[in-house]
C-alpha cells in the first residue's frame, strides 16, 4: 500500500499559499518586471507594487512604514541587527568596545553572528536559561545595570519563540528592562509572527526585529527587519543607496509583495489559526503520550507557539528516529547533528540541561496549514511503532 505521507515540519517552511503566488504573478510578467529603481512606466509599476508592500508588512506588525526593510530572510535580518548595531556603536568593524548579550538558546543565524562579532573583538555574554528554556530575568538585570565584564550592553538579541520547542520567552518584559536601561533590544520574531500577536507599536522597547516569509505562507530567500530608529544601525552591505542605504541593492520585487500579502494574512488569521494549530498539537501530544508513556515533552512546563512539539523517547536517537519516520511517511525534524559518526544533542536541549540520552533522541513536530485533527491517530500510532522498532535495531547494535 502507498504511504500516507503527512507533513509536520512547518517550522522549517510552509507551503506558499494561493492567494500569495497569485500576487507575484504580475511582478513576474510583460508588465511589472522592472527595476523599482528606474524611473520609467515598468520601473514605476514595481516601485509602487514594493511600497505597498511595505506597507502591508508594517500594518501587519503595527510598524510604520519607514521602519520596515526588505531582506533575503530571517538570517540576514538577525545578521543586520546584531552586527549592524555593533558596528554603529563602535563606529568601525573593530569591536572592541560593544558588548552583545544573548542566550544559548538562539537560532545559529543569532549565535553566528555573535561568534563572528567575537572574532572582531566584542564581548558577548549568554544569559543562563531555566529547565524549560526561558531566559534568567535577574541576570539580565544585572547586565543591564553594567555589573558585569564587559559594562553596560551594547544590544540585547532574544528570540521570541524557540524554532525547536516552541518556549516563549517574556518579550515584553525583556524590551522594557532594555528600554528603561537605554539598551538597543532585537527580537528573532520569525516563529513568533503569526502564532502569537505581534504588534510592535505597542513593544516600544523592541528597536530591531525580523521576520521571514517561508514561515508564513511566503516564497523563501525574502524577509525583513524591522528599525525602530535607522541612525542605531550600520549597513552590512554596500551599494546604490536603496532602502536608504541601509539595505542596498536591487529589490526582490516579486518576493516582497509575496511577504507583504503572506505577513497581511497571517496576522488577519492569527487568532483562529493558533487555536486551531494548539488543538491539533495538544491532540497530538496527548496521543504520542499515550503511545510511548515514557516519552518525554520538552518545554512543556511553560507558555509555547501554540504549533511546536518537542519530543523524545528513551533509548532512541533522532538520526534514527527521523529515518524511519521519513520511510513511514512522517516528516519531521530535529536539532540534533550528526557529527564524525555520533549523533550530537542541539544546542537549545543541552542549555536546557536535558540529559544527553533524551536530548539526542528529539523528535520536533511543527504544524501548519497541511495538518489537521484527522491525522493524530495516524501520528501517533506511527511514531509509536517507529519509537519500538529503534528501540530494537538499538539493542540489537548494543549486543554485537
Amino acid at each position: 500500500m502507498p504511504v500516507q505521507r503527512i507533513y509536520l515540519d512547518h517550522a522549517a517552511t510552509t507551503p506558499v499559499r494561493p492567494e500569495v503566488r497569485e500576487a507575484m504573478l504580475p511582478y513576474l510578467g510583460d508588465d511589472a518586471f522592472g527595476n523599482p529603481s528606474s524611473g520609467h512606466h515598468f520601473g514605476r509599476q514595481a516601485r509602487a507594487g514594493l511600497e505597498a508592500a511595505r506597507k502591508r508588512v508594517a500594518d501587519a506588525l503595527g510598524a510604520q512604514v519607514r521602519e520596515i526593510l526588505f531582506t533575503s530572510g530571517g538570517t540576514e535580518a538577525d545578521n543586520q541587527a546584531v552586527l549592524g548595531c555593533a558596528i554603529a556603536h563602535c563606529g568601525s568593524t573593530d569591536l572592541k568596545g560593544a558588548h552583545i548579550v544573548s542566550s544559548p538558546v538562539e537560532h545559529k543565524a543569532v549565535l553566528a553572528s555573535l561568534h563572528e562579532a567575537e572574532r572582531l573583538g566584542a564581548h558577548t555574554t549568554l544569559l543562563p536559561v531555566n529547565r524549560e528554556g526561558v531566559i534568567d530575568l535577574d541576570a539580565l538585570a544585572i547586565l543591564l545595570a553594567g555589573r558585569m565584564p564587559g559594562g553596560k550592553p551594547t544590544i540585547v538579541s532574544v528570540m521570541w519563540v524557540n524554532n525547536e520547542t516552541g518556549a516563549i520567552q517574556p518579550i515584553a518584559e525583556i524590551a522594557a528592562r532594555c528600554a528603561s536601561s537605554g539598551v538597543t533590544f532585537h527580537t528573532d520574531a520569525v516563529q513568533a509572527f503569526g502564532k502569537l500577536p505581534v504588534r510592535l507599536a505597542d513593544l516600544p522597547g523592541i528597536s530591531l526585529c525580523a521576520i521571514s516569509a517561508h514561515k508564513i505562507g511566503g516564497p523563501k530567500g525574502i524577509g525583513a527587519i524591522f528599525v525602530r530608529e535607522r541612525k542605531g544601525v550600520h549597513p552590512l552591505l554596500h551599494g546604490g543607496g536603496q532602502q536608504g542605504g541601509l539595505r542596498p541593492g536591487t529589490e526582490n520585487v516579486p518576493g516582497a509583495v509575496a511577504l507583504g500579502i503572506a505577513a497581511e494574512l497571517a496576522a488577519r488569521e492569527q487568532a483562529a489559526s493558533a487555536d486551531r494549530l494548539r488543538g491539533i498539537r495538544d491532540a497530538a501530544q496527548n496521543a504520542l503520550l499515550d503511545q510511548v508513556p515514557d516519552a518525554v515533552v520538552h518545554a512543556a512546563g511553560t507558555a509555547r507557539g501554540p504549533n511546536i512539539l518537542s519530543i523524545s523517547a528513551p533509548g532512541t536517537d533522532s538520526e534514527a528516529m527521523l529515518m524511519h519516520l521519513d520511510l513511514s511517511g512522517l516528516a519531521c525534524a530535529s536539532g540534533s547533528a550528526c557529527s564524525t559518526g555520533a549523533v550530537e544533542p542541539s544546542h537549545v536541549l543541552a542549555a536546557m540541561g536535558v540529559p544527553r540520552d533524551l536530548a539526542i533522541a528529539s523528535v520536533r513536530m511543527s504544524f501548519g496549514a497541511l495538518s489537521s485533527p484527522e491525522q493524530v491517530p495516524h501520528i501517533a500510532h506511527t511514531y509509536g511503532h517507529v519509537v519500538e522498532k529503534v528501540r530494537q535495531l538499538r539493542a540489537v547494535l548494543a549486543r554485537t
